[in-house]
């Protein structure tokens, strides 16, 4: 090989990993594969929070949406509350959020409790709500709550795990400087997630709910597009602590679930899929990024997501 043609060979070569480069310090901007019409806004469960010391609650999940485009908000509500609390306080952030982005309307993603937060604000104010997706919601109750709430009525077992949880509510309210101004009530969150709680709060927010035991619900209702997602793997990471609370927990279901919530009773609207690799902490990428190496990186999904919904014009 000449001498210009070992130049040219090295100068194509010099600008392949300088392009590889830029496009990796994302020079080129984004490919607005997530590049939603309307913001992304995301709503934690319970005991959740938007971030505390340094550590977020949507573990990675916010920037990789960003990367290509997508506007996210992050939301804070009540860490231990009923539905219809937690969602007058996510209303007053979706209202403000749809507002200042001068778009008049957010896709709302809710993880865990979540999931019935953004359902309220889907049924109560729909002009504001282009989208409701819920990520391991237990929307027709949780069978974990529904052993709990086997503990008698107004005893002194009830009275000390209630303590106990408010306790780590307050605390998770303070190291994340919570905007709530409710006081902690587990009680109230417990009534809100047993299966009995969750009849109730359907039969006053249907919208979405499949009418049989597995199905799916509605996929669109008064202009609100509705999906949902969830895993079956309550242990996927030995490096994962949490991964033994919630196999723990999930010896209290009969049926396939992700530690806290059911496959069946995560359902809402178009069910994209239920038996993910994921247990309900993977869901939401969480302990740091420790889920299954045999399942699809989280972060992946909700990309994924976010460009379904940019194709559906929302």
């Amino acid at each position: 090989m000449n001498n210009k043609k070992k130049t040219l060979l090295a100068c194509c070569i010099g600008a392949t990993l300088l392009m590889s480069a830029q496009a990796q310090a994302g020079l080129f901007g984004s490919t607005g594969y997530t590049k939603t019409k309307y913001p992304v806004v995301l709503a934690h469960g319970m005991l959740g929070f938007d971030s505390i010391l340094g550590i977020d609650y949507w573990y990675g999940i916010p920037k990789a949406l960003r990367s290509d485009g997508a506007s996210v908000y992050i939301t804070e509500v009540s860490q231990l509350n009923t539905s219809e609390l937690r969602g007058e306080e996510l209303l007053e952030q979706v209202e403000e959020i749809a507002a200042i982005s001068g778009k008049g309307k957010v896709n709302l993603i809710g993880h865990s409790h979540g999931g019935p937060t953004i359902r309220y604000v889907a049924a109560v104010r729909p002009d504001l709500v282009a989208s409701a997706t819920s990520v391991g919601g237990p929307h027709k109750g949780s069978e974990t709550a529904d052993f709990l709430r086997q503990i008698p009525p107004g005893s002194a077992g009830e009275a000390l795990l209630a303590g106990i949880v408010n306790g780590l509510g307050s605390l998770i309210h303070f190291l994340s400087g919570s905007p709530s101004k409710a006081p902690q009530n587990s009680l109230g969150s417990l009534e809100s997630l047993n299966s009995k709680g969750a009849a109730v709060f359907n039969a006053k927010y249907p919208q979405g709910i499949p009418t049989s035991a597995c199905g799916e619900g509605a996929y669109k209702v008064n202009g609100v597009s509705y999906y949902s997602w969830s895993g079956t793997s309550p242990l996927t990471n030995v490096l994962d602590i949490s991964d033994l609370l919630l196999g723990a927990s999930s010896l209290t279901f009969k049926t396939p679930n992700d530690g806290l919530v059911g496959k069946c009773s995560s359902h809402l609207g178009k069910v994209i899929r239920d038996d993910y690799r994921m247990n309900h902490l993977d869901e939401v990428n969480q302990t740091f990024g420790l889920t299954s190496l045999f399942e699809t990186d989280p972060l992946t999904i909700y990309r994924q997501h976010a460009n379904r919904l940019k194709t559906a014009g929302l």
